[in-house]
C-alpha cells in the first residue's frame, strides 16, 4: 500500500466515481488511476467498489471502511506537513479564506486589510462561491476555513463556531410609502414587489419561511447572490429590498432610506468552519478572532485542538 493509492481512491470518491474526472484532477491516467486502486483492493482483499463490467457503481460496506481509514491517514499526512511549513516557516505562508459574496464583500475587507498588517509575510486567498461550495472547499481542504450563514451545520466532518449575529433590513428610497412606517409587518410587506437574495443565500430561508408561516406569498420580482446588484434596483423603484444589515451602509447608500425587519425574520448567524481533524497554522486563530472578537484566539486554539467543544463554549 501507498499514498498514491489512497489519494486516487479518495479523489475517485470526491469526483462521484468518475475516473476520468479524478485523473485529470490528479494530473494522471485515468487507467492509471483504475490499476491503481485495483491493486489495493488486491493487497487489502476487499472489493471497494461493486462493478457492472469495468464501470465502478458504487462503494461496497467495506469500501466504505477503507475510505474511512484513508481519509484519517491522509488527514494525518497532511497534518505533519502542517507541522514542519508551520515550524520552518513561522507567521509566513498563505491562507485561503471560502466565503459568500456577502462576507467577502463586506465583512472581509477590513479583515483582511487588518491581518495583513499584523501578518505580512502571510498571503491571503479569498475563494467565492455558495454557502454549499463554502464547505465543500473547507471539506476538501481547498480552504483553511469557511464563511457563511448556511449550509455549515449541514456537514458533521466540519467544526463550525458561532461568529456574529445580523439581521435583515428592508430597504426602499426615501419616496416610497414605507418611509412613514414606524414598525413593518409582514402583511404590509407583502403588498408590494419584493427584491432579494436567491433562495442558498443570506438568510433567505427565514424570510421564506417566515411568509410561508404567516399564511402570505410575498411578490418576490428579483432574485440576485449580490447585494449591490439588490440596491441597485431598489434605487430604480423595482421594489423594496430584504437585505443584509452588513451590506447597508448610511454614509454610501445615501440614496436608501433602511427599516428594521429583525422583528419579522429574526435573527441570522454567520459561522466559520474548519475541517475537523485538519491542523490549523499558527496564524488562523488570529485571523478568526478578527472577524469576531466573541471568538477570542485562545479558546479558537483550544477547540481547533479538541480540547473544548465549541458549540458549548462560544454563543453569540
Amino acid at each position: 500500500m501507498n499514498l498514491h493509492q489512497f489519494r486516487f481512491l479518495q479523489e475517485a470518491v470526491r469526483r462521484k466515481l468518475n475516473l476520468t474526472e479524478a485523473a485529470r484532477a490528479l494530473h494522471t491516467s485515468q487507467p492509471g488511476v483504475s490499476k491503481a486502486i485495483i491493486e489495493l483492493e488486491s493487497e487489502l482483499g476487499v472489493e471497494i467498489f461493486s462493478r457492472h463490467g469495468k464501470r465502478i457503481r458504487r462503494l461496497t460496506e467495506p469500501g466504505v471502511e477503507v475510505l474511512r481509514s484513508v481519509d484519517i491517514i491522509l488527514r494525518e499526512v497532511a497534518n505533519l506537513k502542517r507541522i514542519g511549513q508551520d515550524y520552518a516557516a513561522r507567521d509566513a505562508g498563505q491562507l485561503t479564506v471560502a466565503a459568500t459574496h456577502t462576507q467577502a464583500r463586506y465583512k472581509l475587507p477590513w479583515v483582511i486589510a487588518e491581518f495583513r498588517r499584523r501578518m505580512p509575510a502571510v498571503q491571503v486567498q479569498l475563494l467565492q462561491g455558495t454557502p454549499d461550495q463554502v464547505a465543500q472547499a473547507v471539506r476538501e481542504e481547498r480552504a483553511d476555513l469557511g464563511l457563511a450563514s448556511e449550509s455549515l451545520l449541514d456537514s458533521p466532518d466540519l467544526l463550525t463556531l458561532p461568529c456574529y449575529g445580523w439581521q435583515h433590513l428592508a430597504v426602499v428610497p426615501h419616496s416610497h410609502p414605507l418611509c412613514d412606517r414606524t414598525e413593518l409587518t409582514l402583511a404590509e410587506l407583502a403588498t408590494f414587489p419584493l427584491v432579494t437574495y436567491e433562495p442558498a443565500f443570506a438568510g433567505r430561508r427565514q424570510i421564506d419561511a417566515a411568509f410561508a408561516h404567516a399564511n402570505l406569498q410575498p411578490q418576490i420580482v428579483l432574485e440576485a447572490l449580490d447585494s449591490d446588484v439588490l440596491k441597485t434596483y431598489v434605487e430604480l423603484g423595482l421594489g423594496v429590498g430584504l437585505i443584509a444589515e452588513m451590506a447597508i451602509s448610511p454614509e454610501r447608500d445615501t440614496a436608501l432610506r433602511a427599516l428594521p425587519a429583525g422583528h419579522l425574520f429574526g435573527q441570522q448567524l454567520t459561522r466559520v468552519a474548519f475541517k475537523r481533524g485538519v491542523l490549523q497554522r499558527s496564524f488562523v486563530p488570529l485571523f478568526t478572532e478578527l472577524i469576531s472578537p466573541r471568538l477570542p484566539r485562545k479558546l479558537v486554539e483550544q477547540t481547533l485542538r479538541g480540547e473544548l467543544d465549541g458549540q458549548d463554549v462560544f454563543s453569540i
